[in-house]
């Protein structure tokens, strides 16, 4: 739920290295990893982090809910570039509407793919308490293009323990916060949690500081999200302020091993340290906090194509927001070479030995034979068009058969902003959307750098921002 990963990766990891423990650390099973994987081609490492809401065990007393199944309440996949002084983690809003693929329940069978569901819901496929950190990685890998190389889940417990094992982190309030900002069901105001102004917090103060939705900034998740990011770099701001010695890191490293579970790579003391010492050079000015590009859809979130895109070819290709190439920058920023990197070459798109049916998802006459006339350009076999069910789609989606995710992902390059997804239908069908309607020209096969959008780079905050600079999110 807040963004904790290379900090708790790093103090458990360092610590366990000082220790010289061999004790068990929890992990959680990779049977559920789905086999239909994104290829291993980022230049940096990708690290999904959960936020557990569990009120079994040890989190009873700490949620403020009732029920013993596993939920996500925040996750975020933390980018850690190559040249392991920068990183960029991008927060996914627990109602965003995506497509969860197949994934295994705990009596080893497999859920069908869900298309347009709450992205939460798939830490909770099972109902189990531990929750499904397997189906969460293979919905984030499904949803970025991007392989997700660790994951780790930080519950309630873990977390209260930490802030105080750290002896509190600085915050700043906006206003005066009650305690029917944090239980909005609260008939009267009730007692005050928190006076207005800079504070620090721990144990279970800092858990209701991150929670609290409705006293503070637009009350809504989305700025929830943005406090708990902001709480996140004053933390890890205060863990190194302090000095990563022996001293400080034996409670630190208490604290964060029982705060997380990880994938099996990271299920060993040597592991751990491994990958904690390669991230213990990320600079925290060059550590950015974003959220998917999103737009309200009702209650839920939406996300906005293609932005969201562009930022995941971005980190794919290891490109920090600015569009530079994270290796090649100086330490005042620019390339090394040349001031700024150059724009990938666009290679072209073949569709050679590729079938697929083409449906015109909008209103608009004729756009289900415009697209297919693109994919014949291109050497795709065009098997048929057709008006889809619906005709409210405004984004490109590619649906495809079991073993045609490669070549569905081929056949999306050729559509701004197309969305993938995994179909019980076999073969490969197009859907095209308003968007392609309004520009019917073939995406670039890898977005130059400057198509991350402005948005995106300039909603990004820094670890080490001030936590006072902006008190509309506390």
């Amino acid at each position: 739920m807040f963004g904790l990963s290379f900090l708790v990766l790093l103090v458990a990891g360092v610590g366990w290295g000082y220790l010289k423990l061999t004790g068990s650390i929890d992990t959680f099973s990779a049977d559920g990893v789905s086999g239909d994987r994104p290829p291993d081609t980022s230049e940096g490492q990708n690290v999904l982090v959960i936020g557990s809401d569990s009120r079994s065990g040890a989190n009873s007393g700490l949620g403020g809910g009732t029920g013993d199944v596993g939920r996500s309440d925040t996750a975020f996949l933390l980018h850690v570039y190559a040249d392991h002084k920068h990183a960029v983690a991008v927060s996914i809003p627990r109602d965003t509407l995506v497509d969860i693929p197949a994934c295994k329940k705990p009596d080893g069978g497999w859920t069908a793919p869900q298309h347009n569901a709450i992205f939460n819901g798939a830490f909770s496929v099972g109902e189990t308490a531990e929750g499904n950190p397997a189906c969460t990685q293979n919905t984030v890998e499904h949803l970025t293009g991007l392989r997700v190389d660790h994951t780790i889940v930080v519950d309630f417990a873990g977390f209260s323990a930490l802030t105080s094992a750290v002896g509190g982190v600085p915050v700043c309030l906006p206003q005066d916060i009650y305690q029917r900002d944090l239980n909005p069901k609260r008939a009267t105001r009730g007692s005050l949690i928190f006076g207005k102004g800079p504070q620090s917090v721990s144990g279970q103060r800092a858990l209701d500081y991150v929670r609290i939705r409705h006293g503070i900034g637009d009350g809504s998740d989305i700025g929830r999200i943005k406090r708990q990011q902001a709480f996140v770099g004053s933390l890890v701001k205060k863990v190194k302020s302090r000095g990563l010695n022996p001293t400080t890191l034996l409670p630190l490293a208490n604290a964060a091993t029982d705060a997380m579970t990880v994938d099996p790579g990271l299920g060993s003391a040597d592991r751990l340290l491994s990958f904690a010492m390669s991230m213990k050079n990320v600079d925290l000015h060059n550590t950015k906090f974003v959220t998917i590009p999103w737009r309200y859809q009702g209650a839920r979130v939406a996300i906005v194509e293609p932005d969201a895109g562009a930022l995941w070819a971005s980190l794919k290709a290891d490109r920090t927001l600015d569009g530079q190439n994270a290796a090649g920058k100086r330490a005042g920023g620019g390339s090394a070479a040349s001031g700024g990197a150059s724009a990938s070459p666009t290679a072209p798109v073949s569709g050679a030995g590729i079938d697929v049916a083409v449906y015109n998802g909008t209103t608009v006459t004729g756009l289900a034979a415009r697209a297919a006339e693109l994919l014949r350009s291109h050497g795709f076999t065009v098997t048929g068009t057709a008006t889809a069910n619906a005709q409210d789609r405004t984004g490109t989606l590619v649906t495809y058969g079991p073993g045609l995710r490669d070549k569905a992902e081929t056949t999306a390059r050729l559509f701004p902003g197309a969305r993938t997804t995994e179909s019980a239908d076999a073969g490969i069908q197009v859907i095209v959307g308003s968007v392609y309607a309004a520009n019917p020209s073939a995406a670039p096969a890898t977005p130059t750098p400057d198509t991350v959008p402005s948005a995106v780079a300039d909603d990004a905050r820094s670890a080490d921002d001030d936590p006072c600079s902006d008190l509309s999110y506390g």
